[in-house]
């Protein structure tokens, strides 16, 4: 479902800045893996998400997506097959907008559009049964503005939105990390339930190790636009932070440090 081969991202070339962020990347996913990228300041996490969603062009290499080669597509090219929820709660969703109209653009994602703007019955119906699975209460606010919802309301409200219309890819961008512990787990219990229901292929991206672990059927690690490490299946179901620490100093030969990892 998605393919990188030998992609590479410089930022600020041929100046005291330039920093390689990604050297050299390759990396496949087949359908219905859900793969978590884990690594420190600086590791390439984040650009990896970026080339792969088409805000940034990359130096070189291809970037493939269900056999299409996307590698010079711009960015709302791709929106139609990428779905993504960015680490910012306020960032995916408009806040002057009823909760439904929120959902109701998203629904006509890639889709034709047309001077016509109404929400059927049958859309607003199953509107109302998919908020409800969030176990938020969003169900019974469908005409409140989105911009009165909490952020964590909100970055789940995003994250239905970004699966409403099943994307070839889900792009998960540390979308836990601005949400408080008890919020974040709510969210990431209804990213695992979503993915694993519409059998999506997801690449989610975060600084908590414990749920890199937890989450995902493979986990990659990072450093200095590499990946270092690459594990799957049992191997990752019985790994512990521990292990990831040592596997990390092991390869990489020093310790993994980022201000922002969160270890347990």
């Amino acid at each position: 479902m998605l393919r990188l081969e030998n992609v590479h991202k410089t930022f600020d070339p041929g100046t005291i800045n330039e920093k390689h962020a990604l050297t050299g990347i390759d990396l496949s996913l087949s359908e219905g893996d859900f793969v978590t990228v884990i690594g420190g300041n600086g590791a390439g996490k984040s650009t990896l998400l970026n080339a792969v969603a088409g805000l940034w062009p990359i130096d070189c290499g291809r970037i493939i997506i269900d056999g299409q080669d996307v590698t010079g597509l711009p960015d709302f090219k791709r929106a139609a097959f990428i779905g993504r929820v960015f680490q910012d709660p306020m960032t995916g969703t408009a806040a002057s907008m009823q909760i439904e109209e929120n959902l109701a653009l998203a629904a006509r994602r890639g889709k034709r559009r047309t001077l016509k703007w109404r929400i059927t019955a049958k859309e607003r119906k199953s509107f109302r049964e998919k908020l409800k699975l969030l176990e938020l209460g969003l169900e019974d606010r469908m005409s409140a503005k989105t911009g009165l919802l909490s952020g964590g309301q909100r970055q789940a409200l995003t994250l239905l939105m970004a699966t409403l219309i099943k994307p070839k890819l889900l792009l998960l961008d540390e979308h836990t990390a601005a949400l408080d512990p008890k919020t974040a787990q709510k969210v990431l219990a209804a990213t695992e339930r979503i993915i694993s229901e519409d059998g999506l292929t997801a690449l989610m991206v975060t600084h908590n190790m414990r749920d890199a672990i937890l989450h995902g059927n493979r986990l990659i690690m990072m450093n200095e636009g590499n990946i270092i490490l690459d594990i799957r299946g049992e191997q990752k179901r019985g790994l512990t932070v521990e292990d990831l620490l040592h596997k990390f100093e092991e390869i990489s030969g020093e310790q993994f440090a980022s201000d922002k990892a969160i270890l347990g």
